[in-house]
């Protein structure tokens, strides 16, 4: 299993990110943030890997069971990281591996150790620290080790009160760090939108009324692989009714003429996601129905978008999505009730009977980014911020198969979300996501052009 062979950033701004999470670290304390190992998909095969983003975000390194260890010296704080030792058995095996000197130039750390010596370092480190900030659950071997210290009654302690007494759980800091992303982090964030949206396209130009949800996903992902990205979280393709379920991803079944597809797909490069989510007919044309729901879907994300400005709260683009849908919904005659009705106390009223999700999550190296946006899940949340990255992504869903809801008969069986990604700035806010089709009249030509 071999590591990346460059750092996506200079090493510089590694640094940066490492001294202003340490800044915020007590100087008795020993950090340890592991990354995760190797996973079992069945019996000796293994899931694809793909590291811990809290260790690509502080040094770029890709190689499961590594850790990254921070100690202060006296002087200075002092970075190392345990990686997997050369072994040329094993990289017949399984690749070509870094090896402790090639980790120790041209990566962001001090030192470089091999992982056969992590209980004795580590250990060691541990009885010089009055403290651990450690993510814990990541790896078995480092827990029991802090654990195992954090109990002993050593004659190191018991005389000199040295060793830790406290485990503290850093990601919190490092989830703040990660909220705000940096010109060169937006810039390959950017390069993520451009590629899921290229492939995208090709989906709408390849479908065709007998189309298949599986070809939709073989398409986008085929094209992902292609230029040597992955997908960032698995793909929906949803045709007719499936479309009405969020989160469908068996994509095992055939899509009839005239059924719209909602294709939710995104990629990564260097770690960093895009998330797109369109929605277009498998015949090439929209019918009168599709086009009123689609037509309110996209007032709506346009909406939200332009609500994602800085020093506004974070539930903006929520707002801003409800009261447009909302309003939709009553002219027609989908809901019988006043706005005020359909908006609800908390933006919890009748219209969530359709739009059921919120509009926008934080996007960077998870799909689902860290970092506390509605604190405690109240209010609108905090105040949006120059380098913030977001989905906006309103939806409407009609299932026919529901029966919890009434739905005018035209309207069943439709599903639409629309989803970009948004970077806030100081201009305003700017699409990354701006070269994915998405007016009515792009979509059907592209669709109807053919392959």
């Amino acid at each position: 299993m071999a590591g990346v062979s460059k750092l996506p950033f200079e090493v510089a701004e590694y640094k940066q990110r490492q001294s202003r999470f340490l800044s915020q670290i007590a100087k008795d304390c020993l950090v340890l943030i592991p990354t995760n190992p190797l996973s079992i998909r069945s019996n000796d095969v293994h899931y694809p890997y793909r590291a811990s983003s809290y260790m690509l975000y502080l040094c770029g390194w890709s190689d499961p069971g590594s850790v990254f260890m921070a100690q202060h010296d006296g002087e200075e704080w002092k970075v190392s990281l345990f990686v997997q030792p050369k072994d040329t058995t094993a990289e017949i095996w399984e690749g070509r591996r870094i090896g402790v000197d090639g980790a120790a130039k041209g990566w962001p750390i001090d030192h470089a150790n091999s992982l056969l010596d992590l209980e004795q370092i580590i250990e060691k480190s541990l009885s010089d620290s009055n403290g651990v900030y450690l993510i814990q659950k990541l790896n078995d071997q480092i827990d029991e080790i802090v654990n195992r210290s954090l109990t002993s009654k050593s004659r190191q302690r018991n005389t000199h009160g040295i060793g830790p007494t406290s485990i503290v759980d850093p990601s919190s800091i490092l989830d703040e760090m990660r909220l705000c992303k940096s010109p060169s982090e937006i810039e390959i964030m950017k390069k993520s939108a451009d590629l899921a949206s290229e492939a995208h396209s090709i989906a709408m130009k390849k479908t065709h009324s007998q189309i298949a949800e599986w070809e939709i996903q073989a398409i986008i992902e085929g094209h992902f692989q292609s230029k040597g990205s992955q997908w960032s979280y698995p793909s929906i393709v949803g045709g007719g009714d499936n479309a009405t379920i969020l989160h469908y991803h068996a994509n095992n079944k055939s899509v009839k003429d005239g059924d719209l597809i909602l294709v939710d797909a995104g990629c990564e490069i260097d770690g960093y996601a895009s998330d797109i989510t369109r929605t277009w007919p498998a015949n090439g044309k929209f019918s009168e129905a599709q086009r009123e729901i689609y037509n309110l879907v996209l007032k709506a994300e346009i909406a939200a978008i332009e609500a994602c400005q800085i020093g506004s709260p974070w539930n903006s683009s929520h707002r801003a999505s409800m009261e447009v849908i909302s309003r939709g919904l009553i002219d027609l005659g989908i809901l019988d009730c006043s706005f005020e009705e359909a908006m609800g106390d908390d933006l919890d009223g009748k219209t969530r009977q359709f739009f059921m999700h919120g509009t926008s999550h934080s996007l960077g190296l998870d799909v689902h980014d860290v970092g506390v946006t509605r604190p405690e899940g109240k209010g609108d949340g905090r105040l949006l911020e120059e380098g913030m990255v977001l989905t906006v992504e309103p939806g409407l869903y009609f299932g026919s198969w529901r029966e919890d809801i009434t739905i005018p008969e035209k309207y069943s069986g439709i599903g639409i979300r629309i989803e970009d990604n948004v970077v806030i700035t100081k201009e305003g806010p700017i699409v990354l996501t701006s070269n994915c089709p998405k007016q009515i009249s792009e979509i059907e030509s592209l669709v109807s052009s053919g392959v």
